[in-house]
């Protein structure tokens, strides 16, 4: 697990070639077929050196939820560990571990009337107003949803007008549904902030060179697509499609998503420092993989 940017692909597959591991991958964004710049997906190159499954499975005018990512994920787990080798996840969506590993609440499914209802009002005095407007019902949810974090904001939103229920109250009171798996949690990042937000602008830049701009305006030009849509609420994602539609100039679309993305990665953080049972690699200590390697193996002899 570990923060955008923070190296977590390239010391899986550093893993994959030392252990007898598949990497199932845990990124809400990589699901998504032609989603491939923007998200940082891993290149050819990577995935001949290690596979990644749960990726590249939808297409960007579907949904994808932790519920159906639990499915999906308890199923190549089985496969993998039905073939000897050990399931390797790997990636940044905390939401999608956490649903993993303890299951989910049961909510109501999304109501395309109440959406559009929140949309309207959204469009009318901004997601902040809702943000406050949240705050004022569900003030456990609003303080751990960012009030740049729209996706979630109207799902808490939603969840409270479809059952008269804070969505916070609603996940305590979840099912216990335990994972059949020994887990061995290894968090990477690296101390210094500053580290990490340098690597999160030199990212961003990488994948202008490498034809995000392009990418996003051939998804634009499908008629099935909306900016609106889960897929392109993705962070950098949204902030191209501002550019693209005249509403930033070039420099504050590279600013903005610069921005946004180290806003992902500080809420990354917060999930992680309340994440249980987790190893923290010490990147300013050396050699990463020889950290990971003994932790690794340390957990499966306890088996």
């Amino acid at each position: 697990m570990g923060p955008t940017a923070s190296g977590k692909t390239a010391l899986a597959i550093e893993l994959v070639r030392h252990l007898p591991c598949e990497i199932i991958s845990v990124d809400s964004a990589l699901v998504y077929r032609g989603m491939d710049i923007g998200t940082a997906k891993p290149d050819a190159a990577e995935l001949a050196l290690a596979p990644h499954r749960l990726i590249d499975i939808c297409d960007p005018a579907e949904a994808y939820s932790a519920a159906r990512f639990r499915a999906d994920a308890l199923a190549e787990m089985t496969e993998i560990s039905a073939s000897g080798r050990i399931p390797l996840l790997v990636g940044g969506t905390m939401l999608y571990f956490r649903a993993l590993e303890y299951g989910l609440s049961r909510l109501p499914e999304a109501d395309p009337d109440i959406r559009a209802d929140l949309e309207r009002e959204a469009g009318e005095s901004g997601w902040e107003a809702l943000h406050a407007q949240l705050m004022r019902v569900d003030p456990a949810a609003a303080a751990r949803i960012h009030p740049n974090d729209p996706q979630r904001i109207q799902r808490a939103l939603e969840v409270y007008r479809l059952t008269g229920q804070p969505l916070s109250r609603l996940q305590r009171q979840a099912e216990r549904n335990e994972l059949p798996y020994r887990l061995v949690k290894l968090a990477r990042a690296p101390q210094s902030r500053a580290v990490l937000h340098r690597r999160i602008a030199e990212r961003f830049n990488q994948m202008l060179a490498e034809g995000f701009e392009a990418e996003v305006r051939q998804l634009l030009e499908r008629d099935d697509l909306r900016p609106e849509m889960p897929s392109l609420r993705s962070v950098g994602y949204r902030q191209m499609i501002r550019y693209l539609r005249g509403e930033w100039d070039r420099e504050t679309m590279i600013e903005r998503g610069i921005i946004a993305t180290r806003q992902l990665a500080k809420r990354q953080f917060t999930w992680l420092r309340s994440y249980p049972d987790v190893h923290w690699l010490d990147e300013e200590a050396g050699n990463i993989l020889q950290q990971a390697l003994k932790i690794v193996r340390s957990g499966l002899s306890l088996g």
